[in-house]
């Protein structure tokens, strides 16, 4: 009888405990990104957005690098959910207007379009936050570059944050040291930060954001450092354009490394990859081995993409990308 009363004991303490988890263990596999997420609930979804973005990519080349540096500096900032995309209202600050974005990050009308696009196929599905992170890859595809499977199922933010845009987003004035600490707050080993680094062999860059390192530094490469003078002058011309990649500035290549090698970095946290210090026999090996740096980056975008999403029923399915419902 003693052993059958502890036997009983046993199964009702376990299906208590069984009970009690089940909501948490629930809520583990609701967390969970998948790869077939919009299968049967918008499966038009993913071909809309490569359509639309091959468009925007075509008609300006340097669109497919600001559409991946949105998601960028939309995961940096308390998880990949969108919040980049809200628009200031009178009563709501967003992360617009934040010293690493303020007149710099764009295409914001791109992805309006797109999320109408999908809006008219399967209103109220697909989350803005998804649409991101697909534009992102879809981008670098039509630029030359490699592709990864993109997890989903990320709804959106209905929150932002000004003050975490301007400490966490990585500024182009950052020391080796500084870049490795940025990119380990958020999970990233210090491998996975030169990989994503890579991103900037597209896209370009304002003047006021090199003009120091054009100006200031000695491991710059003179016939390089000459020929951004002229556009990017000592004083003024603040908001002038140069390519972060000289060599092939609208193809997603490896090409960004081989300039570092060769001091022809154009932003300061750029060159600091390779000067000297514990990264440089990753630039170098990118540098001549565009396959592996191909493989280290989609791996590292799809690491990115899974910061801190919004599952289940946190958060919301936006209809308008630039405001909460």
């Amino acid at each position: 009888m003693a052993s059958h009363h502890s036997s009983s004991s046993f199964f009702t303490t376990f299906r208590l405990c069984f009970c009690l988890l089940l909501p948490f263990l629930l809520g583990m596999a609701s967390a969970q990104l998948t790869t077939n997420f919009y299968s049967s609930s918008c499966p038009n979804a993913l071909s809309i957005i490569k359509s639309a973005v091959n468009t925007a990519v075509s008609n300006e080349a340097r669109m497919g690098a600001s559409l991946l540096r949105l998601h960028f500096h939309d995961c940096f900032v308390n998880g990949c959910d969108a919040s980049i995309l809200l628009d200031d209202t009178s009563n709501f600050t967003g992360e617009k207007t934040a010293g690493p974005n303020l007149n710099s990050v764009r295409g914001f009308d791109v992805v309006d379009t797109i999320k109408s696009q999908v809006e008219s196929s399967c209103p109220g599905v697909v989350s803005c936050a998804d649409i991101l992170a697909v534009v992102a890859r879809d981008s670098v595809v039509a630029l030359g570059g490699p592709s990864w499977t993109v997890r989903l199922g990320r709804r959106d933010s209905t929150t932002a944050s000004l003050s975490t845009a301007n400490s966490d987003i990585p500024t182009p004035t950052l020391n080796l040291s500084g870049l490795i600490s940025s990119f380990s707050n958020k999970g990233f080993t210090a491998n996975e930060m030169v990989a994503l680094s890579g991103s900037h062999t597209i896209g370009q860059a304002r003047c006021t954001s090199f003009r120091a390192r054009l100006y200031n530094e000695t491991n710059i490469d003179a016939s390089f450092q000459s020929s951004l003078q002229a556009n990017c002058p000592s004083s003024g011309g603040d908001n002038n354009l140069s390519p972060l990649d000289t060599q092939s500035p609208t193809t997603f290549d490896n090409a960004y490394y081989t300039n570092l090698v060769n001091n022809k970095g154009l932003l300061h946290s750029d060159q600091q990859l390779f000067n000297g210090g514990s990264t440089d026999s990753q630039v170098t090996t990118y540098s001549t081995k565009s396959t592996t740096f191909f493989t280290d980056f989609a791996n590292a975008m799809v690491k990115m993409g899974n910061l801190s999403p919004l599952t289940g029923t946190s958060g919301q399915i936006r209809t308008n990308c630039r405001k909460t419902n």
